[in-house]
């Protein structure tokens, strides 16, 4: 059974930052792309940053760049999302996700891409 368990979201103040953290269990995470998506009420869960199997490879959306930083230990089946210079804008679910890769590096960034989820963790970004 494949789990996806997110961590270390929260209140912080705009400017402050988070580390977000993901631990994967039940499958094999070398194989698997990663990927952090987030979500507000009433929107469509869009894609923050994803990272191929390898770690090689990222991709991270417009609104967040230069500001997080995507990250994975394979041998710790986990993927990170460090998140700096945060702003109100921020505030959402963030949730990650799993895609099965046959490549090293390939990431995806479409939601229908990843087969696995985690519950989501809430970060709330206060001004």
């Amino acid at each position: 059974q494949v789990q996806l368990v997110e961590s270390g979201g929260g209140l912080v103040q705009a400017g402050g930052s988070l580390r977000l953290s993901c631990a994967a269990s039940g499958l094999t995470f070398s194989s698997f792309a990663m990927g952090w998506f987030r979500q507000v009420p009433g929107k469509e869960r869009v894609s923050v940053a994803a990272i191929s199997r390898s770690g090689g490879n990222t991709y991270y959306a417009d609104s967040v760049e230069g500001r997080f930083t995507i990250s994975r230990d394979n041998a710790k089946n986990t993927v990170y999302l460090q998140m700096n210079s945060l702003k109100p804008e921020d505030t959402a679910v963030y949730y990650c996700a799993a895609a099965y890769s046959r490549t090293s590096v390939n990431y995806y960034t479409r939601e229908n891409g990843y087969g696995f989820w985690g519950q989501g963790t809430q970060v709330t970004v206060s001004s």
